[in-house]
């Protein structure tokens, strides 16, 4: 199979929707409590990737975690709500 056979295969497929899972600030959980959640419910997240999440979601107000396909979103987004934690998703642009 040629280079050029796998590149037209690749671009022809469309690619699912992505979702974008957001975490809001909250004035009641610690930020260890969130940093641990977060590194439990996402994998590959790294301990610097989730306290920069929990610092970005404490001084904005929200934090981009993940954006994945939606079925994964939605389960990331259940997964920090069940832990206390508030979590929407929306769809990328």
């Amino acid at each position: 199979m040629s280079v050029e056979t796998l590149e037209k295969r690749s671009t022809s497929r469309k690619l699912a929707p992505r979702y974008k899972v957001l975490l809001h600030n909250d004035d009641y959980n610690p930020m260890e409590h969130v940093v641990r959640v977060l590194l439990t419910t996402v994998p590959n997240l790294t301990q610097p990737q989730a306290v920069s999440i929990m610092m970005e979601a404490h001084t904005n107000g929200l934090a981009l975690v993940i954006t994945c396909a939606q079925e994964h979103a939605e389960f990331y987004c259940e997964t920090l709500k069940n832990h206390g934690l508030t979590s929407t998703i929306e769809p990328e642009e």
